[in-house]
């Protein structure tokens, strides 16, 4: 028994030894010093001179082996350690994509806000739910939405340009000032969303659906809105100059198009036929 106990402590002294690098390292050095400081005793006695020149020399190839090899070395690790990082946050964003809850959107925030430190921009968030999430000043320039729930949430001043969010849904959700130039939102749903002061310039728009949204000096010049809903939406002083598809049937749905920007044809037809909207 008292063997056994011995072993045993010799065992936890051990791993408690393995676990500190550092003290190993110390000790490694204490144990190889005697000997050779031993043996060296005689040049240090009769060939000092010779000896000290001897270590120089060595001491100037350290050097060049810690400039070149060691940072170089680091400069990889960091490297690798970065790619490493990047793929645990994709990774993560894969695991929560259709888990529809809570936790799920705000770890998916936390990732992609993570891999925006990381300057990454164009991100798989297809099918995600970020629901109720913060996305305010996050960059998903060229990112993947499509089919995502981003309902209720925040993304004021969010950079979504050329991202692809077609069938998104953010109902709800705040966009002002948002950049979506050149993004593909087909058969998307703003419904209640605040786009006020939000680009959507060259923005694809088919079908998409602004019912009761708030755009106030939205920029839609060159759009694509064939089939778009702007039912009961706030058009006031909104740019739809040379919008693609844009009729004189959707602009009749908006709550107002008072000091809206509109091509001559359109505001000829609104003045006449329906200037209430320009007035209210």
């Amino acid at each position: 028994m008292k063997q056994s106990g011995f072993f045993k402590q010799i065992s936890e002294r051990y791993r408690s030894l393995i676990e500190r690098p550092v003290t190993i390292s110390l000790l490694v050095l204490l144990v190889l010093a005697v000997p050779v400081l031993w043996l060296s005793y005689g040049y240090y006695q009769s060939e000092f001179h010779n000896f000290w020149g001897q270590v120089l020399a060595e001491a100037h190839g350290m050097l060049f082996d810690i400039a070149v090899i060691g940072i170089l070395i680091y400069w990889l690790n960091e490297r690798g350690q970065k790619s490493q990082a990047i793929r645990t946050y994709k990774d993560e964003i894969e695991d929560f994509r259709t888990w529809k809850s809570e936790e799920a959107a705000f770890r998916t925030v936390g990732n992609i806000k993570r891999l925006n430190r990381e300057k990454i921009y164009s991100i798989n968030l297809v099918e995600c739910y970020l629901t109720r999430t913060n996305l305010s000043h996050v960059i998903l320039k060229e990112a993947n939405l499509n089919n995502a729930n981003v309902t209720y949430a925040n993304l004021v001043q969010c950079n979504l340009e050329a991202a692809r969010l077609n069938q998104t849904n953010f109902d709800g959700s705040s966009l002002n000032q948002a950049i979506l130039t050149h993004a593909y939102a087909s058969g998307s749903s703003f419904k209640n969303a605040y786009l006020i002061k939000a680009n959507l310039q060259s923005a694809f728009l088919i079908k998409s659906d602004f019912e009761n949204a708030f755009m106030m000096e939205a920029d839609l010049k060159g759009a694509y809105v064939v089939g778009a809903s702007f039912k009961n939406a706030n058009l006031y002083k909104a740019d739809l100059r040379g919008v693609d598809g844009l009729t004189l049937e959707q602009l009749t749905e908006a709550k107002t198009l008072h000091q809206a920007k509109l091509d001559d044809g359109l505001m000829a037809q609104i003045s006449e036929q329906h200037g209430e909207l320009l007035l209210r």
